[in-house]
């Protein structure tokens, strides 16, 4: 084996690289391996013509205030290189024909307007609010000190609350608090950031959404998610630590079934008693392994899993400033009706899509598009089988008609988009699988409905291999700030042991 490290980390996407940043910083001389040429995985950017496309990053929580995002961007000393902007709203959520609200990332100010709306739900919506922050203030704290289970355990003897309501689904609790479909509908629009529909999402896992964003307000970054991952490789990268792009791990290498290093897809072995995958748990365990060191149970969990929802996306660059187009919000949540399972069998199909979340990153710019032009990139929540099932003709064709359902749906907030497009391009599931190597083109892991939750799943400083440790959306929550955080978490419980 070549020169040996004290860590080595595989995959730079956004998990990746917190792990890296935090182990090198902390004193361990660490290998950071990915096989793109750029640091981030889906955080990142591509070029079409005038405009910079930002891939994945809808809204950044966890930076206002006393954020967890902050806090660790902070300690890598990554915050300082980092220039935001703060979302006036929340969200604007519409239903063409039924409902057009804009909520407030305020937890009064929500109450105000959606009361507004739909007069009588004043009291309702405030008791409901209170217990949505409370639980999600305590799943915040909770998985920050999963290695304190016994004083969380304690904590929630008394919070009747969390405990009557965090493991039941989010509809079930709002049928249990309104009648109003709209109502229900206005207090849902952020299951897509979890990739599970109401019914299917726990109580726990929304308010954790929704807290966040409230507390901590939503934010775009300057430069976009390409900026973050920059910002985080150099202060890897300024702490000696050492990076190889272009450059894939083949083999978690092991004797006696504990790990002894990586072999590189150059045939080059190196050593390491510590390995940190950001790659995903099924392409970690079942072909970077040895079959033989993977414990049963493992493999017998992963196949009790399923996998998540991709995604579809459509990326504009629009000749016209977003004000003319009458887009008023950085995030749009637009649905053809309020019944969810309409959602979830566009989510199985390729029938025009029933929803999407449009995002204008030029509603205050940041950085993407020229002077009079907006960036809008639409995304259509989708698993990958019924793409998988196209030969490449069918498959040419149905990203086109799509896309175009896509646009369809967008009139309903922008009517004119059409007219004004300059840069166009599709991505699917298909696309998600390829570029970024996640089975099924999953975006936020295995699907994490009220059966899969973190709570019962998060893993601890217990590895199942001893020296590995996985990080990454298929270990823990979805979305930007779980995934930085909870690494940094992890890693500095290793520095501590």
């Amino acid at each position: 084996m070549s020169v040996d490290y004290d860590v080595i980390v595989i995959g730079a996407g956004i998990a990746g690289l917190s792990a890296a940043a935090t182990l090198q910083r902390g004193g361990k001389r660490t290998l950071l391996l990915e096989g793109h040429n750029v640091p981030g995985g889906a955080a990142t950017s591509f070029v079409r013509g005038r405009f910079e496309f930002e891939v994945s990053l809808h809204q950044l929580g966890g930076i206002g205030g006393p954020g967890p995002l902050r806090a660790v961007l902070d300690e890598m000393d990554a915050m300082r290189k980092l220039q935001f902007v703060e979302d006036d709203e929340l969200y604007r959520t519409v239903v063409p024909g039924i409902l057009d609200v804009t909520v407030p990332a305020d937890w009064q100010g929500a109450v105000e307007v959606i009361d507004a709306h739909y007069p009588g739900n004043r009291t309702k919506l405030t008791r409901f609010l209170e217990i949505v922050r409370e639980v999600g203030l305590w799943q915040l704290a909770a998985r920050a000190n999963l290695h304190k289970m016994k004083e969380q355990a304690e904590w929630l003897s008394g919070l009747p609350n969390v405990r009557r309501y965090g493991l039941r689904s989010y509809r079930q609790v709002l049928d249990e608090f309104f009648v109003d479909e709209r109502v229900k509908f206005v207090l849902s629009s952020y299951w897509s950031y979890n990739g599970q529909l109401p019914s299917r999402m726990s109580f726990m896992d929304m308010s954790r959404l929704l807290t966040i964003f409230m507390e901590t307000k939503p934010y775009q970054i300057i430069g976009g998610s390409q900026a973050l991952s920059s910002a985080m490789l150099d202060s890897f990268l300024a702490a000696g630590g050492e990076a190889r792009f272009n450059t894939s791990a083949e083999k978690i290498l092991t004797r006696s079934g504990t790990v002894t290093g990586v072999r590189l897809d150059s045939g080059e072995s190196v050593a390491s008693k510590l390995v940190v995958s950001n790659a995903p748990s099924l392409s970690t365990y079942r072909r970077m392994l040895d079959p033989a060191d993977v414990p049963a149970s493992v493999l017998r969990d992963l196949r009790s899993r399923r996998l998540g929802p991709s995604v579809a996306l459509l990326y504009l660059g629009l000749d016209a400033p977003a004000a003319d187009l009458g887009l008023t919000s950085a995030t749009n949540f637009l649905t053809a009706d309020l019944d969810e399972r309409s959602v979830a069998r566009g989510m199985r199909s390729l029938e025009p899509t029933p929803f999407l979340l449009a995002s204008c990153y030029d509603i205050k710019p940041t950085g993407f598009a020229p002077v009079g032009a907006s960036q809008v990139v639409l995304a259509s929540m989708q698993y990958a089988a019924p793409w998988e099932a196209l030969s490449d003709e069918e498959y040419a064709e149905a990203k086109t008609t799509f896309a175009d359902s896509q646009l369809n749906l967008l009139k309903a907030i922008a009517p004119g988009v059409r007219d004004v497009i300059e840069e166009a391009e599709v991505a699917t599931p298909l696309t998600i699988k390829r570029y970024l190597s996640q089975p099924g083109g999953s975006i936020y892991g295995f699907d994490q409905d009220v059966t899969d939750s973190w709570l019962f799943r998060e893993d601890d400083l217990k590895p199942s291999v001893p020296g590995l440790f996985l990080i990454g959306n298929w270990t823990t929550a979805g979305g930007y700030q779980s995934a930085i955080v909870t690494a940094a978490r992890l890693c500095k419980r290793l520095l501590a042991t």
